[in-house]
């Protein structure tokens, strides 16, 4: 399997409205609300190459259950806010080739599941209709039960990415990482590095530092994400979503947002 970078970042909470306008007031431009057909809506925060995916549940339609060979996104996330509530929820790398990624993970033993297809409608900037496609290859950390890890094959992405939907008024320009936190870190190295694909990693007694093709991942004891970002840490001894590092805007600071950190980093 070769390496995969960042897609994006999953960002689940309650009230989807409310968190759009959270990131609006800190400066991002955010997409309008898109339904799944399978129950969940987003708004999406779009960067070069990754996203930060606003995520609710709704009721617009029925949320199928997880099944033998097939995990039910949908479901997941229901089940998470109800027992973990709002917060970085999932972590997703980019995929060429979602059955070929999907292969790969039951081959590694961290995921046997069927690929998962769906489309829906979307907007562009301007407001005009556009045609979306995905099919995702989904991987499971056992003792991680409250994040998902997945992979996402974009089957039309002039469709999806915009220019014009990166151009943020707070002058942030990318994501430049994701950081993760976990009791024991080195716990989690072995299915970390069957996920992306990266062989080499940096581990320390704060944590592992993985560098993807498309941003870094950072998995930090809760004491050192303490020290890092001066903001509570989860107590869970499991992977656990903290912080999105989001590349350039004004000032360095770490703002928590419906249970999510956002590190904003300053251009050089």
């Amino acid at each position: 399997m070769t390496a995969h970078g960042l897609d994006h970042l999953i960002h689940l909470v309650r009230d989807l409205d409310a968190a759009g306008a959270a990131y609006e007031a800190l400066g991002f431009k955010v997409g309008p609300e898109n339904l799944h057909p399978f129950g969940t809506k987003n708004r999406i925060v779009q960067f070069p190459g990754v996203f930060i995916e606003i995520l609710g549940v709704g009721d617009h339609a029925p949320i199928p259950e997880h099944g033998p060979k097939s995990f039910s996104f949908a479901a997941f996330h229901r089940d998470r806010l109800a027992r973990a509530g709002e917060g970085g929820s999932a972590v997703v790398l980019e995929s060429h080739d979602a059955k070929a990624d999907a292969a790969a993970f039951a081959k590694s033993g961290i995921g046997d599941f069927e690929p998962f297809f769906f489309e829906r409608r979307g907007r562009k900037p301007d407001g005009s209709e556009t045609h979306v496609a995905f099919e995702l290859a989904f991987a499971v950390d056992e003792t991680s039960p409250d994040t998902a890890f997945f992979a996402c094959e974009h089957k039309y992405p002039e469709n999806f990415w915009s220019e014009a939907a990166q151009a943020h008024p707070n002058g942030a320009t990318g994501v430049a990482g994701v950081v993760l936190t976990a009791e024991n870190p080195s716990d989690h190295h072995v299915f970390l590095k069957e996920f992306t694909g990266v062989r080499d990693f940096r581990a320390s007694s704060l944590g592992l530092i993985i560098h993807t093709p498309r941003g870094v991942i950072e998995v930090l004891t809760p004491q050192a994400y303490e020290q890092r970002y001066r903001l509570g840490a989860s107590a869970a001894p499991s992977l656990r979503l903290g912080a999105i590092r989001i590349a350039g805007g004004a000032a360095a600071a770490a703002t928590r947002v419906f249970g999510l950190d956002l590190a904003f980093e300053p251009k050089s």
